[in-house]
């Protein structure tokens, strides 16, 4: 595998103010257009820009290329964008017809107050800007959504415009088709096409129910995981999906975490929560009996459920959900095994991620957050630690101040799909907090007792998002060891109906997933229902083959091998399952 270096650091910074100053065009063609609109925020993402407006009507889409034509009027008058600073009373006034912005003004942490100004618009921002609106020279309007203020349910829904912006026509144009093929690939749309799964807002949203197509690729997935991890000296543990309170506050979860869990629940007069994490589950059964060193590491693993609260205005497919699995594992370790299980673990997330067909990926060195458990000297140590592990590896990495987990910093992978999008992947985290706060200990050579060290660790992150990220990285047309339907038998008129019924037969004992056919419709209708389905073989079945005790084999990419032996197309299937071909 290859890891990507962010060298551009510089070409990014840069792209990002476009993409910022081209929303403050935007906001200023839409107030043109719409003078009674209420401001909301609009920043730079990393696919494009947004901003979000309260309109005294419904946005349509052919709105889009109005307010395109107003902005490029904006942006041929070529108007610098000037940066002002002044106090939040003078703010106010400036804004005293946007309450919005006044909202935003009165939680400034200080007195002052900035706002750039271009042409006679004027908004409420810390900037930077390019120089002058004529510098964005290409841009493009994507996209209308709705969108809660502030992302809360409780507050306005106001309409989001999105965009997207780049230095040049010839880059913008690559990008957008991109989104065309993002777009074709979205496992949303995918995953009903191809009856994988289906969430359901009448149960609750953000809750994946799985179909026995998808359900059968995650099963896949989940026998592969459990075989590499017992391969590296992993045992599986299981753990409740709900405990009492006060196991929350000993981890230090309802202190620094409260915000993403549930409410407790009352169960006989305790308080309960749903757990939003299983390292506490895992300490418990370490504690159950003392360790001695000789046993060290212990490496557990779990297919964790796990439910955390997210607002429903930032639920997103397989992505962003409120109940999922985490492939998660802890490893129980004394200081002079640090470092090597750490490396051991990365090298099992690339081996991992590469099994699947994910070649390249990007890493970031997470660092200790403003709100964190533990001394500055702990921190330091499991920073140190991380960063010698990926310079053994030879892995370039970036920091990412301040994001570590509030009881010890981590490494993030990014793995990098076939469009080139990066999703979140594996993530090892080094604690010395959690050891602290439950007095988990070992006995050592000297046979006394000191602290474990622990890392908590996943080889590819929840499995929904993985599932969502597998299914648009290959447009749902999976590799035959993930098909969920590897071979449809197609017999061409009801008389070959009872011998491809045998095929079948014959490719389910040896274990290759099968389906037949057996509608009433035409050879040809059937076929393309295959290819909508994105079956990897089609077994076409007449007269011929089934005098010959053959199959004629079709192929997902149109190639067609007549006169197969069914031995030989069991060969076929199973070289490639094997091998776990990933093209």
């Amino acid at each position: 595998m290859t890891a990507k270096n962010t060298n551009d650091a510089k070409k990014v910074e840069r792209l990002e103010v476009v993409r910022h100053s081209a929303a403050h065009i935007m906001a200023e063609a839409v107030s043109s257009l719409f003078p009674q609109v209420e401001l909301g925020i609009g920043p730079a993402t990393s696919e494009g820009f947004y901003y979000d407006f309260d309109l005294p009507r419904s946005l349509t889409p052919e709105d889009l290329s109005v307010i395109e034509t107003k902005m490029r009027e904006i942006i041929a008058s070529d108007s610098p964008f000037l940066h002002e600073e002044t106090n939040k009373d003078t703010a106010r006034e400036i804004f005293s017809s946007q309450p919005y912005k006044l909202e935003l003004i009165d939680e400034l942490d200080d007195e002052t107050a900035t706002v750039y100004r271009q042409g006679s618009f004027v908004d409420l921002c810390r900037g930077p800007h390019v120089a002058s609106t004529g510098e964005v020279k290409a841009f493009k309007l994507l996209s209308i959504a709705g969108a809660y203020w502030r992302g809360n349910e409780l507050r306005p829904m106001l309409q989001r415009i999105y965009g997207t912006a780049f230095e040049t026509k010839d880059e913008l144009e690559s990008s957008l088709k991109r989104l065309e093929e993002a777009a074709k690939r979205d496992h949303r749309k995918l995953g009903k096409a191809l009856d994988l799964f289906s969430i359901h807002e009448e149960a609750g949203a953000g809750l994946v129910y799985w179909h026995p197509k998808g359900a059968t690729i995650r099963s896949i997935i989940e026998d592969f995981w459990r075989s590499e991890h017992s391969k590296r000296g992993y045992d599986i543990v299981y753990i409740p999906h709900i405990a009492k309170i006060d196991l929350w506050k000993s981890s230090g979860h309802w202190e620094f975490y409260q915000d993403s869990m549930y409410p407790p629940i009352d169960i006989e007069g305790q308080s309960y929560l749903v757990k939003p994490m299983n390292c506490p589950g895992h300490i418990l059964i370490y504690k159950t009996q003392l360790r001695s060193y000789r046993q060290l590491p212990l490496r557990w693993a779990e297919l964790g459920t796990v439910y955390r609260w997210e607002r429903s205005g930032v639920l997103h497919g397989l992505t962003r959900v409120r109940g999922f699995t985490q492939d998660d594992a802890h490893i129980f370790c004394h200081p002079d095994q640090l470092e090597d299980e750490v490396v051991g673990v990365v090298e099992f997330a690339c081996f991992m991620l590469q099994s699947f067909g994910f070649n390249d990926y990007e890493v970031m060195l997470s660092t200790r957050p403003e709100k964190y458990a533990g001394t500055i000297e702990v921190w330091d140590q499991a920073t140190e630690t991380l960063q010698r592990s990926l310079e053994r590896l030879q892995i370039d990495y970036v920091i990412d101040p301040g994001e570590g987990v509030f009881y010890g910093p981590k490494i993030d992978i990014s793995l990098e799909d076939s469009l080139g999008r990066t999703w979140q992947g594996p993530t090892i985290q080094v604690d010395f907090n959690l050891p602290e706060r439950f007095d988990v200990n070992y006995i050592g050579d000297d046979g006394l007792e000191h602290r474990v060290v622990m890392i908590h660790r996943t080889v590819l992150g929840s499995m929904e998002r993985f599932l969502g990220c597998l299914i648009e990285h290959y447009g749902g047309a999976f590799p035959i060891w993930l098909a969920p339907v590897q071979a449809a038998v197609i017999p061409i008129t009801d008389a070959n109906l009872d011998y491809a019924r045998e095929v079948a037969l014959q490719l389910r004992s040896e274990g290759i997933r099968v389906e037949v056919d057996e509608r009433s419709e035409r050879m040809n209708l059937k076929i393309r229902d295959a290819q909508l389905q994105k079956v990897p073989y089609m077994l076409i079945i007449g007269n011929e083959e089934m005098n010959n005790s053959t199959v004629s084999v079709r192929l997902r990419n149109g190639q067609n091998i007549r006169g197969v032996s069914v031995p030989e197309f069991k060969s076929m299937v199973k070289s490639a399952v094997d091998a776990k071909e990933t093209v």
